[in-house]
């Protein structure tokens, strides 16, 4: 890993680039994406049957676009007992998180003449996107799909690339253990149009959630209006803040979980220590050598990735502040005394038994988090994401006579003369109901 200094000019200059890290779009890719969207609006399934084989090599027939409900029994045969009970017990932790995030409306009363209040309905209909080009993601479906469950979502649609007829059997059990009956064979851009459009095979959904490549992110943010989205996810990113009492092992272990993702994924530590810099910077050299995904890193270590020797821990923290990561590690004597110091982060790992690992798969939180540095402004997906709430506000007669001048002056002030005219109107009137 490259190591960088406090105080030399690359430096700044590494963590400027950390800092604006955002990922642009190609119009190469976002040409290709809104050419796609217009296929499946238009031609709808056989728009989808076109591009499964075109991208993934799957050659389908209307019919095969949804997995049949004997597909998820044989998956469940296929995994083992072993595997289910991991999943269920995945999904029993997350469940318990969620749970702690219900919302309910309220309302209160101004005197006996006003009520005042807000209605929360969950969304109907929800789509969710899986990942499936460079691994499989069972705890992406179960983390997607439980909060979704929990807030009342009624319909789940997910769709998931397939190389093969028979999808990846450990993410149709999940979807089993998570409430999922309706599983589609599509991937790409073209899975983002059928969710947002709908085809004569998948009908429309109110918001897509879930991860994806670049074409899933740029098809996602052309549909954003047409229906909801979570948020526009990038390359998995994680920081570790660090000092003396951290374990170098544990450091480098952790910095590599990210970095086998994909090989834009970002893995820094930032830690007064020399010493300890030194050190995860040969324990990551020695760990990779034995992971399946080495190629991967090695790609991934050549981009933003890096080591920074800061002056301190509050030199740290600024540092986390401005870059925002996905995941964050306080891999300190005492986190609990820098986290009320963390002001952008999606998700912060406590301590040195904390690894991001237990976040990604049952901890409880949603491992969908925001990247990109969007961390500044946008949470973990949660039972927020598929709440819609609506005022509500009741007035007397006797109340509107109270609130009807002031009404009337800012609705003329704004010269919208039917507004005042709205309020006139029943001042005038004799009508005593309603």
């Amino acid at each position: 890993m490259k190591l960088y200094r406090a105080g030399e000019a690359a430096f700044d200059e590494a963590l400027e680039r950390l800092t604006s890290r955002m990922e642009h779009l190609s119009p190469k890719v976002l040409k290709t994406v809104e050419r796609i969207l217009a296929d499946v609006q238009k031609g709808g399934d056989k728009a989808l049957v076109r591009y499964t084989e075109r991208f993934d090599g799957l050659k389908l027939s209307q019919k095969e676009l949804r997995v049949a409900p004997s597909a998820f029994k044989e998956a469940r045969r296929k995994v083992g007992r072993s595997t289910l009970r991991a999943l269920e017990f995945a999904a029993e932790r997350i469940e318990a998180y969620h749970r702690r995030q219900v919302e309910n409306g309220w309302f209160y009363q101004e005197g006996e003449e006003i009520s005042l209040g807000l209605m929360v309905r969950p969304l109907r209909r929800v789509g969710l996107y899986v990942p499936g080009g460079k691994a499989a993601y069972p705890s992406t479906v179960l983390m997607s799909a439980i909060p979704a469950r929990v807030a009342g979502v009624e319909e789940l649609a997910m769709c998931v690339p397939s190389k093969t007829k028979r999808p990846n059997p450990v993410v149709l059990a999940a979807a089993q253990v998570a409430g999922i009956e309706e599983v589609y064979r599509v991937g790409g851009a073209q899975a983002i149009a059928a969710l947002a459009y709908g085809t004569e095979t998948v009908s429309r959904v109110d918001k897509i959630v879930g991860p994806g490549n670049v074409y899933v992110v740029a098809a996602k943010r052309a549909v954003f209006g047409v229906v909801d989205i979570d948020m526009l996810a990038g390359p998995s990113e994680i920081v570790v803040v660090a000092d003396e009492s951290a374990d170098a092992a544990f450091v480098a272990a952790d910095l590599l979980s990210q970095l086998e993702h994909d090989e834009l994924a970002v893995a820094v530590l930032l830690t007064p220590s020399e010493t300890l810099a030194l050190e995860v910077q040969r324990e990551v050299a020695a760990q990779k050598r034995g992971l399946k995904r080495k190629r991967i890193i090695n790609a991934a270590l050549k981009g933003l990735s890096a080591i920074f020797v800061v002056e301190d821990l509050r030199a740290a923290v600024a540092a986390v502040n401005a870059v925002a990561p996905e995941h964050l590690e306080l891999a300190v004597e005492e986190p609990l005394e820098l986290l009320p110091l963390i002001e952008n982060a999606g998700a912060v790992f406590l301590g040195h038994y904390t690894p991001e690992a237990v976040g990604d798969y049952l901890a409880g939180p949603s491992h969908v988090l925001p990247t990109s540095g969007t961390a500044r402004f946008a949470s973990p997906l949660g039972v927020y994401d598929f709440l819609k709430r609506s005022s509500v506000i009741s007035t007397s007669r006797e109340a509107l006579k109270k609130l009807a001048k002031p009404t009337i002056t800012l609705a003329e002030l704004e010269g919208l003369d039917a507004h005042a005219e709205a309020v006139r109107r029943r001042m005038r009137s004799r009508r005593r109901k309603g």
